[in-house]
């Protein structure tokens, strides 16, 4: 790929994505797979002002030899260093992006259940730090190729080809082609227009309908507006948080799901794929789940807390949009979560309750923003898929046809 074109992309990301401010921290979350273009992102970070960047290199191969040779209670401790570094997160409040190159089948034979007991005994010890961050910073996630992933997508192409068509897809997909500030700008404007379409309807519930099973039916929070594209820290600072991005998205009211759904492509969850799944809820809460492949990991998820069967996202994507287009299953929920229509499981997002910011985190929960460790999107947007929207003042209006806009 030209040097070019890939420091275009890295520009997008610092400028358009986290949108750094001088003086500001960075700090990078990367895997081993693209060394050369993250030189080349550090590079444009300081361009834009950044005071300091640092990279925390990650590796899933590494990951699995802590869990394997770890204690539960060594892999959950949280030592006086790392509670340091968080609170001078909180104090900082760095840019962070994320660098998703991972093997979607990178965990595959770790020991799921004792990962699960960990990330269960830190999560309260951090989740404080991350409380008193939540909604002040910018941040962003964007993908580079990484071996692995590239050859699951192309694995009849030697490896360099099948990185180089990966490169390919990213950045057209991304939108980091030709002009990229220019395209997000129209992007964010049409993806602005529809979700003020859509918070004009006083929207109660949503009914999904398919033909492959699906008849699911969603309560919404009445304070909650749908949002998509370009956000606005509490700092006043805007950025776009996923490149890229094609989503118009909500919080629901936590316990207000009723239904079945079917998910339309792979979830991978904890570097393990869960396929061909089915998800029903009662009062709001998944009561029983099942899976094709990987059914305990899935019935795992749902567990991890009281909130992680519950929804925290109802988010709605275009089977047109350039990712769907592509033809692609990425395997990885950055991209195929921007070619569908898609539901998440577990947190939901405060900053969706109109006028959040003069609200407490507390407060935004207690309207309905489901709280949780987790936060798993997973496909259900298909060809055959309808949405309609349940008004407050008792219409029904179409949002999906066939997978599409209906307006």
């Amino acid at each position: 790929m030209k040097q070019t074109v890939l420091r275009q992309y890295a520009r997008l990301i610092a400028r358009a994505g986290v949108n750094i401010q001088k003086g500001q921290e960075v700090i990078i979350g990367c895997e081993l797979d693209q060394p050369k273009f993250v030189e080349l992102l550090v590079d444009e970070c300081y361009k834009a002002g950044a005071k300091k960047v640092k990279v925390e290199f990650e590796h899933q191969p590494l990951e699995k030899l802590h869990v394997r040779h770890q204690t539960v209670a060594t892999l959950a401790k949280v030592e006086e260093w790392e509670k340091a570094r968080l609170q001078h997160y909180v104090d900082t409040l760095p840019c962070r992006i994320y660098l998703d190159s991972s093997d979607p089948d990178g965990l595959k034979g770790i020991n799921q259940a004792k990962m699960a007991k960990a990330d269960q005994k830190c999560y309260p010890i951090v989740k404080p730090y991350w409380d008193k961050m939540e909604n002040k910073y910018q941040w962003c996630i964007a993908a580079v190729p990484g071996v692995a992933w590239a050859k699951k997508l192309f694995p009849d192409l030697p490896r360099g080809k099948a990185v180089e068509k990966l490169w390919e897809a990213i950045l057209f997909t991304s939108r980091a082609t030709e002009d990229p500030v220019a395209a997000w700008e129209a992007h964010n404007k049409d993806l602005h227009d529809r979700c003020a379409y859509l918070n004009g309807l006083g929207i109660s519930e949503l009914h999904y309908k398919g033909d492959n099973g699906t008849d699911l039916t969603v309560g919404l929070i009445p304070e909650a507006e749908f949002q998509g594209g370009i956000e606005t820290s509490l700092q006043g600072i805007s950025f776009n948080p996923n490149i890229p991005s094609e989503e118009c998205f909500t919080s629901p009211m936590r316990g207000k799901a009723e239904g079945i759904v079917y998910a339309t492509k792979p979830l991978s969850y904890q570097g393990e794929l869960i396929e061909n799944f089915s998800i029903r809820f009662e009062n709001g809460k998944a009561v029983e789940v099942k899976a094709e492949k990987n059914q305990a990991l899935l019935e795992q998820m749902i567990a991890m807390d009281e909130g992680a069967a519950y929804l925290g996202e109802c988010a709605l994507v275009p089977v047109n949009s350039p990712i769907s287009e592509s033809g692609l299953l990425f395997y990885q929920t950055l991209f195929d979560e921007n070619a569908a229509c898609h539901l998440a499981l577990g947190m939901g997002f405060t900053n969706t309750i109109r006028g959040f910011e003069n609200k407490t985190l507390e407060e935004c929960r207690a309207m309905g923003i489901n709280d949780s460790m987790e936060h798993n999107d997973f496909m259900i947007g298909y060809e055959g898929l309808d949405i309609d929207a349940v008004t407050r003042d008792g219409r029904t209006v179409p949002i999906f046809r066939r997978g599409k806009w209906a307006f």
